[in-house]
């Protein structure tokens, strides 16, 4: 079965360019259900998993057009809703397959251990089960951030500031609330991403365009920024 792709945009904005935009977005959008239950925003902690050649970053840096980047996702720093993920880049579109798993499975992930996902019927951890065997993917880095998201039924549209980007450096430990964290971005600066299906609609992007005509585009890469901590470029 195909992948549902979608447009996603990127932007790094200021404080002032995040206050202007709230207020307007939240004219034109919805407020995320998550986001509304935990007081407008929400954690997320995602370990990333890379091969032993680290293919998902130096792919990332070089710019390839074709590549999957796979991650253990919890929110709010509990075990309640673990979901294993990958994320899909096509050219200049994405696509994301999740699944949620035990914590038992997700421990047994994070140690790297791929036994008995060779008999599971689910094509994400198949694939996670033929990258650990074949390519020893393996856990790296924890990527923690504040989300604020917005929605709109129109093309699925998805509005998300995410603020405080921190890396845990080379911690692996992702249950654990007081692992250290070094934050991977100038105080002031937030990340802006606007995902959709297939045309953004025009009065929406004319209220990203009002609001912030002086925001530029860029391919920045939260689990990239985290990575950096570690030496690597």
């Amino acid at each position: 079965m195909a992948l549902p792709l979608r447009h996603e945009l990127k932007f790094l904005i200021t404080r002032t360019q995040l206050e202007v935009l709230r207020h307007t977005v939240g004219h034109v959008l919805s407020l995320d259900p998550n986001a509304a239950r935990n007081g407008g925003s929400y954690h997320i902690r995602s370990l990333y998993f890379d091969t032993v050649f680290d293919d998902a970053l130096y792919d990332k840096i070089a710019g390839v057009k074709d590549r999957d980047k796979y991650r253990i996702r919890i929110y709010n720093l509990t075990d309640k809703n673990i979901f294993m993920e990958c994320k899909t880049k096509v050219g200049s579109l994405i696509s994301k397959r999740s699944v949620k798993v035990s914590r038992d499975l997700a421990e047994q992930l994070i140690a790297a251990d791929p036994t008995g996902l060779e008999n599971t019927q689910n094509g994400l951890l198949r694939d996670i089960y033929r990258e650990m065997r074949t390519r020893l993917l393996h856990p790296v880095v924890i990527v923690d951030y504040e989300r604020e998201a917005y929605v709109h039924t129109a093309e699925e549209v998805r509005i998300t500031f995410d603020m405080r980007v921190r890396s845990g450096l080379n911690s692996i430990d992702l249950f654990n609330p007081d692992v250290p964290t070094v934050p991977v971005l100038d105080h002031d600066e937030t990340i802006l991403e606007v995902k959709y299906n297939r045309v953004l609609p025009p009065y929406i992007r004319d209220v990203l365009s009002w609001a912030c005509p002086e925001a530029v585009q860029t391919a920045v890469s939260k689990y990239t920024l985290c990575r950096q901590y570690e030496g690597k470029e």
